[in-house]
């Protein structure tokens, strides 16, 4: 089932990406923790871009109802994005394939075999990176192509401005790019574009939608943040993360001697809603500490992501949690359907466009 009223086709924006994966349109909505599930992913794909799963937070069973669900919604394809990292990633791999999901994504790069397996069933990988060498690394493992998140991202994010970063992965790799990190409209499309990338990916502009179950009180302290309303902070779980600057941020930047007890917490809370057994939850840690060299307390702390993020955009409680956002929020305010989104980003990318190099003849 396709949109009823799809944006009209205009091959300047049909890239090898719109081939790789069968989208009309060069447009991904990312896998947001708590936030993509079945019905922002199915919106996503009937109007023509991919929509992706955010199955990282989910158990095995609810990502498998998930995938049912957006199946029962829709023809189109759309991906599922997984935590390279998870106890039962070998299950969860198995089931992409017999589903025959079109795409997994991955916020950490899965390892040669993940990519092997999934490739060999005709799954299409793409990780998401945030430097030069991260793109050179999976790209000698196979990936098919790569989303490339500039400092502008949401969530955890690197260091590398959107427009610096997407020239020099362009220099390292011929694969499909997709550039994230402060898209918003369809200028921004043009732009990338433009730059050479073969799609964009767009995180808060689809959580700030109406197909978007994030209770309305919080959109609404998402629309009300400025472009200087962000921050990006390592008080959440180590990791520099851009999240709306709140109190809540304000407290945690200021208590972090007692970081460690209350990651702690957390993670026996996250495992706790994930079902995983306490056993999977040390070899998992202990899994972490030995792949990235970190000490338990990172490890212990890898889980206030998750929950704090929880807390906002599912309970509806920004006072004990945390708004993860990019810096293209402070452009946004309004909350368009997903096909009014992106047949709206079509537009003015074509706009755009032909603005530069006149209109199509």
């Amino acid at each position: 089932m396709t949109d009823p009223t799809p944006a009209a086709a205009d091959p300047r924006l049909h890239t090898r990406f719109c081939d790789l994966v069968g989208v009309r349109h060069p447009i991904v909505q990312t896998g947001m923790g708590w936030v993509a599930g079945s019905r922002l992913t199915a919106a996503t794909a009937r109007a023509g871009g991919l929509g992706i799963i955010a199955a990282a937070p989910m158990t095995f069973d609810q990502m498998v109802t998930a995938i049912d669900e957006v199946r029962a919604a829709t023809d189109e394809p759309f991906g599922v994005n997984l935590r390279s990292d998870a106890g039962d990633i070998d299950r969860r791999v198995e089931h992409l394939v017999t589903a025959e999901v079109r795409v997994a994504s991955f916020a950490q790069a899965p390892d040669r075999r993940t990519v092997d397996t999934l490739k060999a069933a005709g799954v299409v990988v793409i990780p998401t990176i945030g430097a030069r060498r991260h793109a050179e690394k999976v790209a000698e493992w196979g990936v098919d192509a790569v989303i490339a998140q500039g400092a502008e991202g949401g969530g955890h994010t690197g260091v590398v401005p959107t427009s610096l970063l997407i020239g020099q992965v362009l220099d390292a790799i011929d694969l499909p790019v997709i550039v994230a990190g402060g898209f918003t409209d369809g200028r921004g499309l043009a732009a990338a574009l433009a730059w050479g990338a073969d799609a964009v990916a767009m995180g808060t502009r689809f959580l700030l939608t109406s197909d978007s179950d994030v209770p309305d009180a919080i959109k609404a302290i998402y629309l009300a943040t400025p472009v200087t309303g962000t921050v990006v902070t390592r008080a959440v779980d180590g990791a520099p993360q851009r999240v709306v600057a709140t109190p809540m941020v304000e407290r945690l930047e200021r208590s972090r001697l007692s970081a460690f007890p209350r990651a702690a917490l957390n993670a026996l809370r996250f495992r706790n809603l994930t079902g995983t057994p306490m056993r999977d939850l040390l070899a998992e840690g202990l899994r972490m500490k030995r792949s990235g060299n970190l000490t338990w307390g990172q490890v212990a702390m890898a889980a206030n992501a998750p929950m704090l993020t929880r807390a906002a955009l599912v309970d509806g409680h920004p006072e004990v949690g945390i708004l993860p956002t990019g810096q293209g929020v402070g452009s946004i305010h309004e909350l368009p359907s997903c096909a009014e989104l992106i047949g709206r980003t079509v537009a003015e990318a074509g706009a755009a466009l032909d603005r530069l190099s006149g209109p199509r003849e």
